[in-house]
């Protein structure tokens, strides 16, 4: 089963139509990115699973590839239905890789559909940049779930705020997925704990970028570095030079992701005090 999690956006924000008597309707998938022709598969309604984010259940039986969508919502109640035509989706997905093959085909402007021997080079080509990048940070990529059964909020928190429950996770990224009422005042929640790469831009972009890299200095992969010039007799080859770190549309250096990094604690080591009334001690010292 494979599933699209949307975030509808109406008159320049997020919308959350499921608390303003609105709904999130429909999602129509196309071949073409004209969105015209025939419907490859329609799904609907969405399941609100939290505050702005509305999950679709897609069909088993798409093939591989990037599809079109539009997405029909009513924003709130007693309002006109209205169709966001800026969805997309590449299959196969939530496969723990942060990226598609399609958008590592985007990158380096071949024309999709791609064949099946290309998806595989170019999801190895991932692979290999999303292990630097979890080599760097010391952390996975892909977060874990967790569930906490017949617990009860803290007063005063939104039930979408990870403080809310009892989570023993606070110095990671948790995430609430979805809270159900147990009619008892308890509540069943489902929790993603740890670092969500797909979904933080900085570090999506860096694996894409590295990854196009690599297939397009790789020959054997099928990558083609673009050629600036050429002797008569092929002798010599010049290649267009890239942008310099730190430039515009230059590749993402690793260290750009430290922020990543999560921090560990450390006890800062102290030389042991003189004990009193020959020094000062390490507490209650006023010079």
């Amino acid at each position: 089963m494979t599933v699209y999690d949307y975030r509808p956006v109406w008159a320049g924000a997020l919308r959350d139509p499921g608390t303003a008597g609105g709904q999130v309707s429909r999602l129509d998938l196309y071949a073409t990115p004209e969105r015209t022709g025939d419907v490859m598969g329609t799904v609907g309604p969405a399941e609100r699973l939290r505050s702005t984010v509305y999950r679709f259940t897609l069909p088993d039986n798409l093939p591989d590839g990037r599809y079109w969508c539009t997405v029909t919502f009513t924003p709130g109640k007693d309002q006109a239905p209205v169709t966001d035509r800026t969805a997309r989706i590449d299959l196969p997905s939530g496969d723990g890789l942060i990226a598609s093959a399609e958008q590592i085909a985007d990158k380096l402007h071949i024309p999709l559909p791609i064949t099946a021997a290309q998806r595989e080079t170019f999801r190895d080509a991932i692979r290999d940049a999303q292990a630097d990048v979890v080599g760097y940070l010391g952390r996975p990529l892909v977060p874990e779930p967790r569930e906490l059964l017949a617990v009860t909020p803290l007063y005063g928190y939104d039930f979408n705020d990870p403080q809310a429950w009892p989570i023993q996770h606070l110095d990671d990224v948790v995430t609430v997925v979805r809270y159900i009422d147990a009619t008892d005042g308890t509540y069943d929640v489902e929790l993603l704990v740890g670092l969500d790469g797909a979904a933080e831009e900085p570090i999506a972009r860096y694996v894409v970028a590295h990854a196009a890299e690599g297939i397009r200095n790789s020959p054997a992969a099928g990558g083609e570095r673009r050629v600036t010039s050429l002797s008569a007799e092929g002798q010599s080859v010049s290649y267009e030079a890239a942008p310099t770190a730190g430039q515009a549309g230059s590749l993402p250096a690793l260290d750009s992701l430290s922020g990543y990094r999560r921090l560990a604690y450390r006890p800062i080591a102290v030389t042991a005090a003189t004990p009193w009334p020959y020094g000062r001690g390490r507490r209650y010292s006023r010079w």
